[in-house]
């Protein structure tokens, strides 16, 4: 199957995918919602149950560690509290914040145990909807009959085949992306049914496709450790009236200062698939860098970085040049 095909069922159908690249911890404790709060960049403490937000965890001096969607898990205690990022960074983060953890009541537990699948295009929801209804089960989801917003970051618990599953309405710009988590014997029974509605079966490639046209970035690769929150241009991911938080001096000193020198950026490039990281240059001078790539048809698509002062000048990276879809201002 072709990427274009797999992309085309994400942009105006739907898509399944297994989730085998994140994961849970799981913070829970009576000072669970003060000490979150004070770790990470986004209002934590006035979620509510069953709601998320999408967070950076820093270091002093205000370069992203990590970053991660928290949501308040939707039970009777209001210290519950569930953090899900890439599998690679949860032993980072658990670390991370276990060194915070002085003489305050927080447990960090990691979720070693779930499997998840992903759902997503404009027909995801109404797929979701009608799982387990075909054998008079109960359905993972009960949501309204009205698509939430893309941008919207939610957590239920219900039930398949009266076994406990977490349907979670992810962050996703384009269009409306679910996953569902439960144990593996649910979750391949779930994935035999997804098999047998409309729901294409696509890629990593065409996820990572759909991720670069989205302009989504991606730790490790999009965003590094050197890297400040501002310069990512995720602004849903800072909250600057909540108080103070590792990291938040030099975070609000930006937000003072108005600008960051360079910002991360979509282009299209003309030339060669670059080999990555690659140098953006303007006037012979470095302008930025370009940090994810991919062919698409005949149209080549990359996210990156640009200094503001190079906007609107030609760009140039080894084996061709670059354009921006956004510039900056």
């Amino acid at each position: 199957m072709s990427l274009e095909t797999e992309l085309e069922a994400i942009q105006t159908a739907a898509a399944i995918y297994p989730l085998t690249d994140r994961a849970f911890l799981r913070i829970t404790g009576s000072d669970a919602t003060r000490w979150l709060n004070g770790m990470v960049t986004n209002n934590i403490k006035d979620l509510a149950p069953g709601e998320g937000n999408y967070n950076f965890l820093l270091n002093a001096q205000g370069r992203i560690q990590a970053d991660c969607t928290i949501y308040r898990e939707p039970t009777t205690d209001p210290t519950e509290y569930l953090l899900e990022s890439d599998t690679s960074q949860i032993p980072t983060i658990q670390q991370l914040l276990d060194h915070f953890i002085i003489m305050d009541d927080v447990e960090l537990t990691p979720l070693n145990t779930l499997s998840g699948i992903l759902i997503t295009g404009p027909q995801a929801l109404s797929i979701v909807m009608a799982l387990g209804t075909a054998n008079h089960q109960a359905a993972p989801c009960s949501l309204t009959a009205q698509t939430p917003p893309p941008q919207a970051l939610n957590l239920k618990q219900t039930l398949y085949a009266n076994a406990p599953v977490s349907l979670i309405q992810a962050y996703s710009p384009l269009v409306p992306r679910f996953e569902i988590w439960s144990d593996p014997s649910t979750i391949a029974s779930i994935l035999a049914e997804l098999h047998n509605t409309s729901a294409l079966p696509v890629s990593a490639e065409a996820l990572e496709a759909h991720r670069i046209l989205s302009a989504t970035p991606k730790f490790g690769q999009d965003i590094r450790d050197r890297d400040l929150p501002q310069e990512t241009a995720q602004t849903h991911a800072l909250h600057f009236a909540k108080g103070c938080y590792l990291g938040q001096e030099i975070v609000e000193r930006i937000r003072s200062r108005g600008q960051v020198h360079r910002t991360f950026t979509a282009f299209t490039l003309t030339g060669q698939l670059p080999e990555l990281p690659a140098t953006l240059e303007a006037n012979g001078k470095p302008a930025g860098e370009l940090t994810s790539a991919i062919q698409i048809g005949d149209t080549l698509h990359a996210l990156g970085y640009l200094r503001r002062e190079a906007a609107s000048q030609s760009l140039t990276y080894p084996g061709g040049t670059a354009t921006p879809k956004n510039p900056t201002a």
